[in-house]
């Protein structure tokens, strides 16, 4: 009996699988901080003898070849991949066996020229392994969805859109109804096309619901390219550092900080990132200090708007809060944090007042609303288009460091959809100088307080 278990990263949106037959473990796609895995595995009293790679992953470090090191296990990855270490090559159509499991490679270009799917049958049974039970499909067939096309460049994009039509396809044509599909990718990660919904699905389902198998290829590559939104910046980094054979991350605490070298480092123009929620942040903070309310958003909206390699500072309430953040980061390849602090903000301060701002919610704003407010939406540009409030100034918060001085003078009410990102832009603004309200609620209840909203 194979035992298919996910591994997810809700923060980013992915999952890994490690898959057993009792007897030996194969993994697939693991994140970087792989003491995950191994957990898993040993308490399955298995051990780990290969690891799988769909794709070389732009959304995350991977930790494929550090655990393929760390536990001797057979690292396979696609011999077309330009890499600079060894590995064990695979390509369409091989079939690797691992204990009971069978494997098939199977090339499903499209989220990237090279990229795999891996067809899953157990070997022990009467058939000899023919019958397919499920496919890892990476970042090609998700669920109700498929991975983007333009993270390769936006010249490659309508090609490879053909391309994951075309490989959505093949899935769907070689594969039995009843096959469990596990994607990579597609849980609130940027690395779908569109929102991808649901736990699992069936290559028979997803015949029925996913737009690349619906839809003829020149709608579904129309349709696909035209939903394509902005996604965060450090994946620019990703590809390179996954080609490279990432190292197993340093978990060790980082060094800690007092107040005077927390003010020194923010006035260096370091960032200092206080990990508390957005109200705590809002009632008092250190001048200067920027909010990124440590959760599921956390490393995403970080590692989106931090300039790589500026020297980075956690302060939270609690050691352990420093630790899940700092467990977050190295899976975007932020491995070295300059120092830490915990406690409360009063400490970190030192001598120096806390700074402040306030927070309402939108019937705060409809009821304050002037001439001389300013109502800035930080949604990106597909939520805008949808529906927005009425005089609104619209800065997509990863554009907002670079176009603060555009904004008119008055106080800033900033928003979003649901508080986190007018969280951190509230927090850029205030670090700046400007005078912020943070809007800390729902968009839906824009249209409930009154404000008008204009629609497409």
């Amino acid at each position: 009996m194979i035992e298919i278990t996910a591994i997810d990263t809700r923060s980013l949106g992915d999952r890994a699988y490690l898959v057993t037959d009792g007897s030996v473990a194969l993994v697939i796609d693991p994140q970087r901080d792989f003491d995950r895995v191994t957990e898993l595995a040993a308490a399955r009293g298995v051990p780990i003898t290969d690891v799988f790679e769909t794709h070389i992953h732009n959304d995350y470090v991977t930790g494929g070849y550090a655990l393929a090191r760390a536990t001797g296990a057979a690292y396979h990855v696609n011999a077309a991949d330009q890499v600079t270490f060894a590995r064990t090559p695979v390509a369409d159509g091989d079939v690797i066996d691992v204990g009971a499991m069978r494997l098939r490679a199977l090339a499903t270009p499209g989220h990237t020229f090279t990229h795999l799917s891996y067809a899953l049958a157990d070997s022990a049974q009467a058939d000899g392994g023919g019958t397919v039970t499920a496919v890892f499909t990476g970042g090609s067939l998700l669920y109700g969805s498929t991975g983007r096309t333009d993270l390769l460049g936006a010249r490659h994009k309508a090609e490879l859109a053909r391309a994951q039509h075309g490989s959505a396809r093949r899935l769907a044509r070689e594969l039995p109804d009843d096959a469990s599909v596990c994607p990579t990718h597609g849980f609130g990660s940027f690395c779908a096309a569109t929102q991808a919904g649901g736990t699992s699905s069936t290559i028979g389902n997803e015949k029925r619901v996913n737009p690349a198998l619906t839809m003829a290829e020149a709608e579904f590559v129309e349709t696909m390219l035209a939903g394509l939104d902005a996604y965060p910046a450090y994946y620019a980094h990703m590809g390179a550092a996954n080609a490279a054979g990432p190292a197993a991350p340093d978990l060790s605490p980082p060094r800690r900080a007092d107040a005077a070298e927390l003010r020194r480092r923010i006035d260096a123009g370091e960032w200092v990132v206080d990990l508390r929620s957005r109200t705590a942040f809002a009632a008092g903070h250190l001048r200067g200090a920027l909010n990124f309310e440590l959760g599921d958003n956390f490393a995403t909206y970080l590692g989106w708007l931090i300039p790589w390699g500026t020297p980075l500072t956690l302060i939270g309430l609690a050691a352990a809060d420093v630790a899940a953040a700092q467990r977050e980061l190295v899976r975007i390849g932020i491995d070295k944090l300059a120092a830490a602090a915990t406690g409360p903000a009063e400490a970190w301060a030192g001598a120096e007042p806390l700074a402040a701002f306030p927070v309402a919610d939108f019937a705060g704003l409809q009821r304050a609303r002037d001439a001389s407010a300013v109502v800035l939406d930080v949604r990106r540009n597909g939520e805008w288009s949808q529906s927005h409030v009425d005089g609104a100034v619209h800065i997509p918060l990863h554009e907002l460091p670079a176009r603060i001085g555009e904004l008119p003078g008055g106080q800033v009410w900033v928003h979003c959809q649901a508080g986190y990102r007018a969280s951190v832009a509230a927090s850029l603004l205030d670090a700046a100088g400007l005078p912020v309200v943070l809007v800390n609620d729902e968009f839906a209840r824009a249209q409930q307080a009154g404000l008008a909203r204009a629609e497409p």
